[in-house]
């Protein structure tokens, strides 16, 4: 099985180094609108760069790790031609053009599968499994953080779609599927406050938003920018039998003031890359079970539909003030 990998910046060097060790270099055809990069990435996992056009006709499957303007053509360009497809989020730039791709890739039957990571990560499916077994009882509330230790280059923040859509989106969907019940409602907050940048774009570094879910429960969480002490993502879930924690370990970015606790043992996460690189991994695997036709997508279109909705819900709460319902967005 031939697999064409479109993309070759940072992710696309790590889904490179993934795949090479997963289907063997010379399976992996690696393309970039930067040919220089392509090659590198292709010399340094033993594959083959090509042109974009040469990858497609040459591949069994694909997996996209270009920009995100890139995305929606290069989902198109695949489904014409009826191959699986993985994608990093988000599938395209807007809510309507997203919509287009899932309608279209489903009309031709195509298997897709999204790039949320947090559903591979061991962590996160512990958790899942616990609130599904009922080892947790009832799910009163969730908490999640997420802050990134430092901002992007000013280029990227016009492009990103903003925090929410950009960073939150995957908080959104972890809370989805780790709980199997959607959420309805969202009220947001934001605030520039380290960085004056981001008002320039009319985004925000800094915000809080609470969600509640369709069974009752609630679920609150931060997003941040900047972090001091490195890469913090965690989710916190409370039960009526028990109460456990996703990311809380030796290198989580955060200390005690508490006497006598000691700080954390080991170096804090300086990236995602680094704190899911499991995770990643896993992904690529399950992917590669989808593209040879073993399994169905762990993670549709429609799931990546679903948290954006959730994502341009908090947008439109920071923007005008007020509790936004998810059914206010078109899905």
């Amino acid at each position: 099985m031939k697999i064409a990998l479109l993309g070759a910046g940072r992710i696309g060097q790590l889904h490179a180094r993934i795949l090479a060790a997963e289907i063997g270099g010379p399976d992996l055809i690696i393309a970039d609108v930067d040919a220089e990069r392509a090659r590198a990435a292709a010399e340094e996992s033993g594959a083959r760069s090509a042109t974009i056009e040469e990858a497609l006709g040459a591949a069994d499957a694909l997996v996209i790790a270009a920009g995100t303007d890139a995305h929606a053509a290069l989902i198109e360009a695949g489904t014409e031609r009826r191959l699986p497809i993985f994608c990093e989020k988000p599938l395209a730039r807007t809510m309507a053009e997203s919509r287009h791709v899932v309608e279209m890739v489903e009309a031709a039957g195509v298997q897709l599968q999204v790039g949320f990571q947090r559903r591979f990560d061991p962590g996160y499916r512990e958790a899942r499994r616990l609130i599904a077994s009922g080892e947790l009882g009832t799910v009163y509330a969730l908490r999640l953080a997420g802050h990134d230790p430092a901002p992007p280059h000013e280029a990227y923040i016009p492009v990103s779609g903003g925090l929410f859509r950009d960073f939150s989106i995957h908080d959104f969907d972890v809370v989805r599927w780790l709980t199997g019940v959607e959420v309805d409602e969202v009220y947001a907050v934001g605030s520039v406050r380290g960085f004056p940048v981001f008002a320039k774009y009319g985004d925000v570094d800094t915000a809080v938003a609470t969600l509640r879910l369709s069974n009752g429960a609630l679920a609150a969480m931060t997003v941040a920018r900047h972090d001091p002490l490195g890469y913090d993502v965690r989710t916190e879930i409370f039960g009526s039998l028990d109460s456990v924690s996703v990311g809380l370990g030796p290198r989580m970015p955060l200390r005690s003031v508490e006497p006598g606790v000691p700080p954390p043992a080991g170096p804090a996460w300086e990236g995602f890359l680094v704190r899911f690189a499991d995770a990643y991994r896993n992904e690529i695997i399950e992917f590669l079970r989808v593209a040879r036709g073993e399994i169905e997508s762990p993670c549709t279109g429609r799931d990546g539909i679903a948290a954006l909705r959730i994502a341009e819900a908090a947008t439109l709460s920071v923007s005008e003030h007020r509790p936004v319902r998810v059914a206010e967005i078109a899905g």
